[in-house]
């Protein structure tokens, strides 16, 4: 494709050289540049990608894309090269690769979903909606990539960088995917990642503090900014009206379309008659002209939340009634209130729960059904918002009657620092505990403590099959893991 085709609909560029090039590749990533690809120099939060464009230029690139401020003198380009500077070269990775893959986006329709919580749960429940009414549906999200029922790949984050995104939209047109339903992250709307996505539709679950920290956000004001963006994008929403900051959306983009869904307030769909067990919730909501019974195999009154949106946005779609309450009945979704089946028979919950908010409702859930003890096991990830490690303490030691505080993904913090952190907030409770930063070993203890009237809530892993320790990512299942300990 020529380089002017690739830039369309990019503005305020300052560009020296050929734009009539035929370009072969775009790539932000210097090591894999080849002969006549454009490289994108993007400034990270570790790596500077200014540093390596001699390296691209050696590799082949035949097109540099430099950021503002940059200082072209510092590197002696060849006459061939068409040199090109731009306010944000993240923004133009983005618009670039949608370019090149020849707009996948406009080519299905695309369903994102923002918010806090119950991303990842809603997405799997309109994927399996979509795929029970015999369409072809891809799915991008925190767990896996998914294209017409097979998993392409695990994920290693929640939205996809912009040129990987874009590859990903083109191999499902060619797959011939009708519907595509994505997670979208605020770090993916506030760094460009989906610019040149061309969204059908748009929701907002819920928000709560999260994602805080010099490598995210920097305040809650910019967190929730972020996730707003996607509004912008799109003129048909969905809001959780029960939500404090959701509430406030409809009247924010007074233009769009917003459906307002929830259970306590007035909006245009609502769940009504609501009952929560240890296994299931079971609620009616107007899937057609009548109130009909839903039920979904998920316990939590989040879960109800999340199949309101899924059927809210499915309906909207033209999806019939029966084949969405049957879909819901069967959905399951990794780690996200995961029951651990085991010949102990003991309840062990494997939930994704890294968050105040988040590890608040899920033991409170299970403590309003739990006959015995709730045995709570979690840390809190290393190089994140360190203001939450106390907060999550105190909540433990003040619902779970038990907490076992081990280790998350430490990252590149020492355990045993996170772990004090954590300490500081359940003392102020007359929660009992212990510390076990092994979280094996943690596991361990909390199988060998517990009965069949009790439940182990594994909280913070959820669907993540690796512990990352010091830039390194070592295999740790927990469904295996409690097998291997039961076994």
């Amino acid at each position: 494709m020529k380089l002017k085709n690739i830039l369309v609909g990019l503005e305020g560029l300052k560009a020296k050289g050929d734009l009539d090039k035929e370009i072969k590749g775009i790539e932000s990533n210097s090591k894999n540049i080849k002969k006549g690809f454009m490289f994108v120099a993007i400034k990270g939060f570790s790596v500077d990608g200014h540093e390596y464009i001699e390296e691209a230029i050696e590799n082949g690139a035949n097109v540099v894309v430099v950021e503002e401020g940059f200082n072209l003198k510092s590197i002696k380009f060849p006459e061939e090269i068409t040199v090109i500077m731009a306010t944000n070269t993240r923004e133009v990775l983005a618009i670039s690769a949608s370019n090149f893959y020849k707009n996948p986006s406009k080519k299905f329709k695309l369903i994102g979903i923002t918010g806090t919580k119950g991303k990842t749960t809603t997405t799997f429940m309109i994927k399996e909606i979509l795929e029970k009414a015999g369409k072809k549906v891809g799915l991008i999200g925190t767990i896996a990539i998914y294209i017409n029922g097979e998993k392409i790949k695990d994920s290693d984050r929640t939205t996809p960088e912009s040129l990987e995104l874009q590859q990903l939209f083109a191999k499902m047109v060619d797959e011939g995917v009708e519907y595509v339903v994505m997670e979208v992250s605020s770090q993916s709307l506030k760094l460009h990642r989906v610019d040149g996505c061309e969204f059908d539709y748009v929701a907002f679950t819920n928000f709560s503090e999260d994602h805080i920290s010099a490598k995210e956000h920097p305040d809650i004001k910019d967190y929730f900014e972020s996730k707003l963006k996607l509004f912008n994008m799109c003129k048909k929403g969905f809001v959780n009206i029960d939500d404090l900051q959701g509430a406030k959306i409809p009247g924010m983009f007074p233009d769009s379309e917003i459906t307002r869904y929830g259970i306590d307030n007035s909006g245009d769909f609502l769940a009504r008659d609501i009952t929560i067990t240890n296994s299931y919730v079971d609620f009616r909501a107007k899937l057609t002209d009548r109130n009909d019974r839903v039920k979904v195999d998920i316990p939590g009154r989040f879960t109800v939340y999340n199949a309101l949106l899924a059927i809210a946005i499915c309906k909207r779609i033209g999806i019939d009634a029966e084949i969405m309450k049957e879909a819901l009945l069967n959905v399951k979704v990794p780690g996200r209130s995961e029951m651990v089946d085991n010949k102990l028979e003991i309840p062990i919950m494997i939930d994704y729960a890294h968050s105040p908010e988040s590890l608040q409702n899920i033991l409170k859930a299970v403590k309003s059904y739990t006959r015995g003890r709730v045995i709570s096991v979690f840390g809190c990830g290393g190089d994140r918002d360190t203001r939450k490690r106390p907060v999550m303490g105190e909540i433990s030691g003040k619902i779970a009657d038990y907490t076992i505080i081990t280790s998350d993904n430490p990252r590149t913090e020492n355990p045993k620092s996170i772990i004090e952190e954590i300490e500081d907030g359940i003392k102020k409770t007359k929660g009992k505990y212990e510390v076990i930063i092994d979280r094996k070993e943690a596991i361990r203890k909390a199988i060998k403590m517990a009965n069949k009237t009790d439940i182990i809530v594994l909280a913070g892993k959820g669907h993540e099959p690796y512990q990352e320790i010091n830039g390194e990512k070592f295999d740790f299942d927990e469904r295996k893991i409690v097998k291997e300990i039961i076994g």
